[in-house]
């Protein structure tokens, strides 16, 4: 049995991945901030549910010594807790967007390595963006050229850096990135753009189900790599 931790799980591509991830025979825990969201989401998916709020140490590390108690380790961590960080440019909403996109996989993860290392596969994706590469916010051929959301992106540049470093770090778990793709969530509701969450959850569920060969270290969208 695979045992698997999604942060931000109650809705969205986060949701979906669950949902993927137990029909595939995952034990999958569902980490999210609000309690009642959080265990009605679990509950309708037939999953476990544990609050977790990635910008809260406490709150993340009783997640995980929930997870130890009940299961001795932890084979997928799925960084996928996020906010857009649309609007004001300033200073309280730069630390909240950081401390949510960047801080909130440094506290999760070093919390769950000590479970990861339990694990004959262990493996940890996180959700980055294309909005993060500098190749393709400066490429006029991509639709990010035009969109303007710098905290969003600075933020999501160092969840893929964070990737990178901690697959060096850490050469016996696998660390890998993604682009999931524009994705019809709330978070881009007031763009009004997105394809079904099925979709875009689809390529995380292909990192996270990585056998011992597979990569590490890499930033991926579904055609494969991309540059950064």
């Amino acid at each position: 049995m695979t045992i698997t931790l999604i942060t931000g799980a109650n809705k969205g591509i986060g949701h979906e991945t669950a949902k993927q991830l137990l029909d595939l025979g995952h034990t999958v825990y569902v980490g999210a901030r609000d309690v009642e969201r959080g265990e009605r989401a679990a509950a309708a998916l037939g999953a476990r549910f544990v609050q977790l709020d990635v910008t809260d140490d406490d709150s993340v590390h009783t997640a995980l010594a929930i997870i130890d108690a009940a299961e001795g380790r932890l084979d997928v961590l799925v960084n996928n807790a996020g906010v857009l960080g649309a609007g004001a440019v300033d200073g309280p909403t730069a630390l909240r967007v950081f401390d949510t996109n960047a801080v909130g996989i440094v506290r999760v993860t070093e919390a769950a390595l000590p479970l990861l290392r339990k694990s004959a596969n262990p493996r940890v994706v996180t959700l980055s963006s294309s909005m993060g590469s500098f190749w393709v916010v400066t490429n006029p051929d991509r639709p990010e050229y035009g969109m303007s959301l710098p905290l969003y992106s600075a933020s999501k540049a160092a969840a893929t850096m964070l990737t990178v470093q901690y697959a060096k770090v850490h050469p016996g778990i696998k660390f890998n990135a993604l682009e999931p793709g524009t994705t019809a969530t709330d978070m881009t509701a007031a763009f009004g753009i997105g394809r079904p969450v099925t979709e875009s959850a689809k390529t995380v569920v292909r990192l996270a189900t990585l056998d011992a060969d597979g990569p590490t270290g890499t930033f991926t969208d579904e055609s494969g790599h991309l540059s950064w």
